[in-house]
């Protein structure tokens, strides 16, 4: 390690010398000063010109990051990918930059955040390792940079983002000004939630025996969908299947018809896992690793990390034809933006989305990932009456503790805050009561962080309970152990922390015990996943679930049912049971309580506030299908509520005054087009062909003949969606001939159309006409809102043909 060198002096002149040859630069800081980044500035434009990947994560801890420094960042360097971590009260400290080139990587971590005085005259230690010194250090130090880069907690900056940033500094800055840079007395880790998040230890679950020839009855079911979905021409699907039914392996089944494969994951153990599963369904084709350490790049099946893939270096050495399927495992962890350099490089023949976990409240990106197609979806309840999953017995107990006065951001209680009610002794008695009055034999109970778990753990310890505490820094070897003590009945609980939500399982728990507020549905039904798998001896799984008023008591149960709890349904035991399958106990003072805290907000507002977060993560104004798609709400609620979505729009106070003379003049239109009924897609089928003539014309008259070939031509371009001429009389349709295809138009959507259309739209004479005539200057405006919701009414239309037919699937499969 003699070339690691120790920097006390102007950083600023070192950076600048990397940067000059550097092909990748990432930059993690706490905070942005504006003095610093005019100091970056010239050498990083210089890198950005030379075409090197660029990428820059600041955070928001303390709202000390100037938003004008920001600013700047954005601005200057568009090119570069920056991102802020929403750190929710968690301390925020890293400070490192790395630098990559073809003469050598270099990694260098201290001290020096992004100000002048860091970078120049401050006292600041920061130690430079380049790769002659440790040949993979910039490997692991980029891959843990990716983690971060792609947390849930990086918000893309952009100037919405940096405007709704700046009111929070505004904010902070007036009551507590910092007039000199951060300084703390300890430094603290990165921590990326509320709770500690630590990594996740894999010891692989044989769920199937030793070895696996044939799917299984979810599998197959799953396999039917996905392959009818490959023969109807899509080029994507999401395949949803409740924890337990084996995605991996319906992964590795459909992966037989394809020739070579990339498998894309958010962590290496669900890499090993994967890999592991595919052997033994493809026991003959070459399976590899491309992590941070390994790059087996010319395996038939390559396992990928996404931090490892994302960046260019390691992108660049595949072709973008190279795979003919891709899937992304657990695609419920990321946003789609964050996969959107890999995804855009490559062009396979399929994109699978897997995941169990699919909420549009906690995953905004998920459907857009696959174009909204859902090829399948099974949740636990379906599993359950099926006989693939284990019934389930839960019991909501009231918590005490008053949660109303804790700091909430970023959708999570600060951490100190919660963990101080947590770590009290009255609190640890009132789990253990619950504990000892429902339990079974094996369980596993999810805290909110390490303390925690080591509070309760020893709590309960004291009172002759078995129990253990583990969390991502026990040993592995603790870990493993306490597993197998588990299973074979020689601990009786296990206490964790974010441990076993995924990729881990003990089949023979048949008690989990929730001892933390819900932050996360996916979370949440992952949880339960881990007691839901089928075991010898096992009749049942209880759930003890501690209910206190904090923020989603309410909107948890959203994955027990398909009722919309947002409004004033309510929750009780006989609503959501199902006997001999299901059965829900709640104490009187919970029900009373998730009475209490049904939401004040109004179903308008909610959708309102969806809209302004995706314009914020989007950096401008969402287009009608991007909300559908990305939107923390669901957009058909727009129809009903607003009747279309420039009413929306203004509703969102988002209009132009141009754009409000707009709204004014076409009112009726808008309404007419957004809400016409759509048993079929004609209608606007007919619609996307007028579209297609060009802003200046779309609206003008247009004859069936006119029409017919680009009509025939959309319903014809992928198999889902001839589906609309599936009937005998329609079949006859699917060979082009003017003469059929303009009789079709005319009596079904010209015809239909302009009878309940009250008059704005006519078919006669042998024309069809819209009956607007606007002037120059409206007719941008009015095209793109016409074609905006022409595009998502056309989606919505085959998605909802797509989630049928799948229902039709699992009411006549039999196994």
């Amino acid at each position: 390690m003699t070339d690691v060198r120790l920097l006390t002096r102007n950083l600023l002149s070192e950076l600048q010398r990397l940067g000059e040859t550097a092909d990748t630069i990432y930059i993690v800081t706490a905070f942005l000063m504006r003095s610093g980044v005019r100091e970056l500035l010239p050498m990083l434009q210089r890198a950005i010109v030379r075409g090197a990947d660029m990428k820059i994560v600041t955070g928001d801890y303390l709202a000390i990051t100037q938003p004008d420094a920001l600013t700047l960042l954005f601005e200057s360097l568009p090119e570069a990918e920056i991102r802020m971590i929403e750190s929710g009260g968690v301390s925020f400290h890293p400070k490192a930059y790395l630098f990559g080139s073809s003469a050598g990587d270099s990694v260098i971590v201290g001290s020096s955040n992004v100000s002048k005085s860091a970078l120049t005259t401050g006292i600041e230690w920061n130690l430079h390792a380049p790769s002659s010194a440790s040949p993979l250090l910039f490997e692991s130090a980029a891959a843990k940079f990716m983690e971060l880069f792609l947390s849930p907690l990086a918000h893309v900056v952009n100037l919405e983002q940096i405007a709704h940033y700046r009111e929070q500094y505004d904010r902070m800055n007036a009551r507590l000004p910092f007039s000199r840079e951060w300084e703390e007395a300890e430094e603290l880790a990165l921590t990326l939630g509320a709770a500690e998040k630590p990594d996740v230890v894999f010891e692989r679950a044989d769920d199937y025996g030793p070895v696996i020839l044939e799917p299984r009855p979810a599998q197959a079911l799953a396999l039917q969908a996905l392959n009818d979905s490959l023969a109807e021409g899509r080029t994507s699907a999401l395949a949803v299947l409740a924890t337990g039914l084996g995605k991996t392996y319906l992964a590795a089944f459909f992966a037989k018809s394809f020739g070579r494969i990339l498998f894309i994951a958010h962590r290496e153990e669900l890499l090993l896992q994967a890999k592991a599963s595919f052997e033994r369904v493809h026991p003959k084709r070459s399976c590899g690793i491309v992590n941070g350490f390994t790059k087996e790049t010319t395996a038939d099946i390559v396992f990928a990390s996404i931090q490892t893939l994302s960046m260019d270096r390691h992108l660049r050495q595949f072709d973008s034809d190279t795979f003919d399927l891709v899937i992304v495992d657990e695609c419920h962890h990321v946003m789609a933006a964050s996969y959107e350099r890999v995804l855009a490089h490559f062009t396979p023949r399929f994109l699978l989305g897997l995941t169990a976990t699919p909420e549009r409240l906690d995953n905004k990106d998920v459907y857009s990932l696959c174009d909204g197609n859902v090829a399948l979806s099974v949740n636990f309840f379906e599993a359950i009456r099926n006989g693939w999953l284990s019934p389930f017995v839960y019991y909501g107990v009231f918590d005490e503790t008053d949660y109303s006065g804790l700091s909430f951001r970023n959708n999570r209680y600060d951490e100190e805050e919660l963990l101080q009610l947590q770590i009290q002794t009255d609190y640890a008695a009132a789990v253990c009561a619950a504990w000892c009055k429902h339990k079974q034999t094996r369980t596993l109970a999810f805290c909110s962080s390490v303390r925690q778990v080591q509070f309760l753990s020893s709590y309960f310890a004291q009172k002759g309970v078995r129990s253990v505490a583990l969390h991502g820094s026990s040993e592995r070897t603790v870990r493993t152990t306490a597993r197998e003590r588990l299973e074979t009945g020689q601990l009786d609980i296990i206490f964790t922390v974010d441990l076993f939500n995924e990729g881990v399982d003990i089949p023979r728990t048949d008690t989990l015990l929730f001892v933390r507020p819900t932050e996360s549905t996916a979370v949440f039904t992952q949880q339960i996943g881990r007691g839901l798998r089928l075991a010898n001896g096992k009749s049942q799984c209880v759930i003890i679930d501690l209910i206190g008023n904090y923020r989603t008591a309410r909107s948890k149960f959203t994955v027990f049912t398909d009722q919309d709890l947002s409004g004033t349904a309510t929750i009780t035991s006989e609503t959501l049971s199902l006997p001999g399958q299901w059965e829900f106990n709640f104490e009187t003072a919970v029900i009373d309580l998730l009475e209490a805290l049904k939401p004040k907000m109004n179903r308008k507002a909610e959708l309102v506030a969806a809209f302004q977060d995706l314009k914020r993560t989007l950096g401008r104004r969402p287009t009608y299908l991007e909300y559908h798609l990305k939107a923390d709400a669901n957009a058909r609620d727009i129809k009903q509520l607003f009747k279309s979505y420039p009413l929306f729009l203004q509703k969102a106070d988002t209009l132009s005054e141009l754009e409000e003379e707009v709204l004014t003049s076409y009112r009726e239109w808008f309404v007419n087009v957004s809400t016409t009924s759509m048993t079929k897609s004609y209608k606007m089928v007919l619609l996307h062909v007028m579209l297609a003539r060009g802003e200046q014309d779309w609206y003008k008259p247009i004859s069936p003949k006119e029409a017919a070939a680009e009509f025939h031509r959309y319903l014809t371009a992928a198999p889902y969606r001839q589906k609309d001429w599936s009937s005998k009389k329609g079949k006859a349709l699917l060979t082009y001939d003017e003469t059929t295809v303009a009789k079709l138009i005319a009596d079904m959507p010209m015809n239909k159309w302009s009878g309940s259309a009250n008059g704005i739209v006519l078919f006669e004479d042998g024309l069809f006409s819209i009956q607007i005539n606007p002037p120059a200057e409206h007719l941008a405006i009015l095209f793109d809102w016409t074609q905006q919701i022409c595009n998502g009414a056309l989606h919505m239309y085959f998605e909802r043909r797509s989630n049928e037919d799948f229902s039709i699937y699992q009411s006549t499969y039999t196994p």
